[in-house]
């Protein structure tokens, strides 16, 4: 079974930074496609940056040029660097892996912005 354990949330002031890391069990390279989703209170789980097994990019426009995902294949993690944070950017956030038409989740890590 396959395990993926975020680390590096927490609260930060408005236009702060933080990094999110995702550590898999398994090497991040056997995943099509590793990303961060998150879920504000009350809303649904949204995806907001992903990564391919080729190393392709994709972002949600409310955090294009304000976050970066990239991998470590020292540490065998993914990361999502945040920064110019915004309130709105409060959230659980949640790694994600796919491979083979299966479908992997973290449990999340809290990101509190403050105005």
């Amino acid at each position: 079974q396959v395990q993926l354990v975020e680390s590096g949330g927490g609260l930060v002031q408005a236009g702060g930074s933080l990094r999110l890391s995702c550590a898999a069990s398994r090497s991040i390279f056997s995943f099509n496609v590793m990303g961060w989703y998150r879920q504000a209170p009350g809303k649904q789980r949204d995806l907001i940056a992903t990564i391919t097994s080729g190393g392709s990019t994709n972002y949600t426009d409310s955090v294009k040029g304000r976050f970066t995902i990239s991998r470590d294949s020292a540490k065998n993690t993914v990361n999502l660097q945040m920064n110019s944070l915004k309130p709105e950017d409060t959230a659980v956030y949640y790694c994600n892996a796919r491979r083979s038409f299966v479908s992997y989740w973290g449990q999340g890590t809290q990101v509190i912005v403050s105005s």
